[in-house]
C-alpha cells in the first residue's frame, strides 16, 4: 500500500496556515513542557523552535506551529494564555508575510551605470531598436522580451477553493505562479486582471493585450466560461493559450497514473474510473485519461453521472463528455456507481466519499480525492477501506506541471500547446518519479528543464 511522504510542514500535517508565536517562557524546568501540553490540547502541530535570547528569569523562543483553521489557533493561544509563566509576545501568519507587498518583481536585464547606458536603453538609441522590431514578428522575438513573458489572466470567479471571491483577492494566486514560473524556469509572468464575467468582453481584453507576450495562462476561470474563453482565445490567437486548472492539472493526475498503475500491475484499456466534478478540471483529467488509453470513465456533477441522453443541467461540454464516457450510461446514485471501479479522481468538494464507497470499488484500487482544501476522502481513510495507493491534492499539483511545458513552448516558439505536449510532459514526469513516489519533487530544477525538454521536442515532432 503506498502513499507519498510529506516534503513539508503543512503537507506533512494537512495544515492550512503555518505561524510562528513568540513565546516569553520562565526559565525553569517544565516550563516548555506546558507549552508542548498546550499544543496537544488543540490538536495542533510543533514545527521549528528557536532561542532568540537569554533574559533575567526568562528564555524568548521563536515557535512555530501548524493548524488547520482559524478556530484551532485560537483555541491554542487561549490555552497558552492561560498558563503562567509564559508570555505570548506576538503571532506572525508566515503565509501572510510571504506575500507581503507581493510575491514578485520586476527588476532589469540591462546595468545602467553610465549615460551611455541609460541611452542605449532608452532615448535616443533604443529608436534604432524599434525600428529593427517594426521589420516583423521575428525581430520582436529577438530585441524584446516578448520571447520569455506570458501573461496569466484572471477574473477571479474559480479562486482555488474559495470560489467566485472577485479579481484584486485573486491576485497572490497569480503573483504566486508568477513566482514559481520565475524560479524554476525563469519565464517572466504577468498577472492581469480582467474584471468582467461577461465571456466576450474578457476575450477582447485578453486579444488586445496579446501582442506583447509570447503566451497566455488562463487561471482560476469557472466553467463552463472558461471553455468558452479558451476556444475562442485559440481561434483568435496565434500563440499558445493554456487554461492550467484544466490542463495543467490533467498532466500531472496523467503523470501519477501512469505510475500508480504500474505500481498496481493495471492495464489501463482495462480500468474502468469514476471522477466527480465535472468543473475545468474534471473535463480535462477526463479527456486527458481517454487519450492515454483508460478504458472507461464516468463523471458525476452535482446532478448525478453524465451520460446520453441527460437532460437536467447540461451544456455543450458536458454533452461532449457524455459521447465519449460511460461507456454503459450508468445512471445511478454516486454510492452505487464506485461499484468495480479500479480508480476514482475527486475534483469536487472535501469529504464526499466514504470509506465503504471505495470498499466497493475492484480489489485494490487507485484513489486519488484531490478536492482542496481537503479531499474527497483522506488517504488513511482510503488506504483502510482496502486503497492500493492514496494521493490528494498535496501530493499531486499542477505546479509540477505548468512551468515545463510553458518553458518547452517557448523554447520552440510553440504556436500551441497540443495534447503531444501535454502528453510528453506527463510521461516525462512520470519517468522521473523514483522510488515508491508517484510524483518526483516539485522543486527539482532538473526536473522542470526535462519537462520542458520532452515539450519542445513533442512540438517539433
Amino acid at each position: 500500500m503506498v502513499g507519498l511522504e510529506g516534503t513539508s510542514w503543512q503537507q506533512r500535517y494537512s495544515a492550512a496556515g503555518i505561524f510562528t508565536l513568540r513565546c516569553k517562557i520562565l526559565d525553569k524546568p517544565g516550563m516548555f513542557a506546558k507549552l508542548s501540553n498546550c499544543l496537544g490540547q488543540a490538536d495542533a502541530n510543533l514545527g521549528e523552535v528557536r532561542l532568540l535570547r537569554l533574559e533575567k528569569d526568562y528564555k524568548i523562543r521563536n515557535v512555530t506551529v501548524l493548524v488547520k483553521s482559524k478556530e484551532q489557533l485560537d483555541k491554542l493561544l487561549g490555552l497558552i494564555k492561560a498558563v503562567d509563566g509564559i508570555e505570548l509576545l506576538g503571532v506572525v501568519d508566515e503565509t501572510l508575510e510571504t506575500h507581503r507587498r507581493g510575491s514578485i518583481e520586476v527588476v532589469s536585464r540591462a546595468k545602467l551605470e553610465s549615460l551611455t547606458d541609460l541611452r542605449m536603453v532608452y532615448t535616443p538609441g533604443v529608436a534604432s531598436v524599434c525600428e529593427k522590431v517594426q521589420t516583423g514578428a521575428d525581430a520582436a522575438w529577438e530585441y524584446t522580451g516578448i520571447c520569455n513573458r506570458i501573461a496569466i489572466v484572471t477574473n477571479g470567479t474559480a479562486v482555488l477553493g474559495l470560489g467566485d471571491i472577485g479579481v484584486v483577492p485573486s491576485l497572490p494566486v497569480m503573483e504566486g505562479k508568477a513566482s514559481i514560473l520565475a524560479e524554476l524556469v525563469k519565464v517572466n509572468a504577468f498577472p492581469i486582471l480582467v474584471d468582467t464575467k461577461d465571456v466576450d468582453m474578457f476575450v477582447e481584453t485578453v486579444v488586445r493585450i496579446a501582442p506583447g507576450f509570447a503566451a497566455i495562462q488562463l487561471e482560476d476561470v469557472a466553467a463552463p466560461a472558461c471553455f468558452e474563453i479558451e476556444d475562442k482565445l485559440k481561434e483568435r490567437l496565434n500563440i499558445p493559450v493554456f487554461h492550467d486548472d484544466q490542463h495543467g492539472t490533467a498532466t500531472v493526475v496523467l503523470a501519477a497514473m501512469i505510475n500508480a498503475l504500474g505500481r498496481t500491475k493495471k492495464e489501463a484499456g482495462n480500468c474502468s474510473a469514476i471522477v466527480l466534478g465535472a468543473g475545468a478540471a474534471g473535463m480535462a483529467v477526463s479527456k486527458m485519461l481517454l487519450e492515454y488509453g483508460i478504458g472507461d470513465i464516468v463523471v458525476y456533477d452535482s446532478t448525478g453521472p453524465i451520460y446520453r441522453g441527460r437532460s437536467e443541467r447540461m451544456n455543450p461540454y458536458k454533452q461532449e463528455l457524455a459521447e465519449i464516457t460511460n461507456k454503459e450510461n450508468q445512471d445511478c446514485p454516486l454510492a452505487e456507481g464506485f461499484a468495480g471501479k479500479d480508480i476514482f479522481i475527486g475534483l469536487s468538494r472535501p469529504n464526499m466519499i466514504s470509506k465503504e464507497m471505495v470498499s466497493s470499488m475492484a480489489a485494490g484500487p487507485i484513489v486519488l480525492p484531490l478536492a482542496n482544501p481537503a479531499g474527497e476522502i483522506s488517504k488513511e481513510e482510503a488506504i483502510e477501506a482496502g486503497a492500493a495507493i492514496a494521493a490528494d491534492g498535496r501530493d499531486i499539483n499542477n505546479a509540477l506541471g505548468y512551468p515545463g511545458i510553458f518553458r518547452g513552448a517557448l523554447d520552440v516558439r510553440a504556436g500551441e500547446i497540443n495534447m503531444a505536449m501535454k502528453l510528453a510532459a506527463a510521461r516525462e514526469l512520470a519517468r522521473l518519479a523514483h522510488g515508491d513516489k508517484l510524483l518526483p519533487d516539485m522543486l527539482d530544477r532538473d526536473v522542470h528543464r526535462r519537462v520542458a525538454l520532452a515539450v519542445a521536442e513533442a512540438w517539433r515532432s
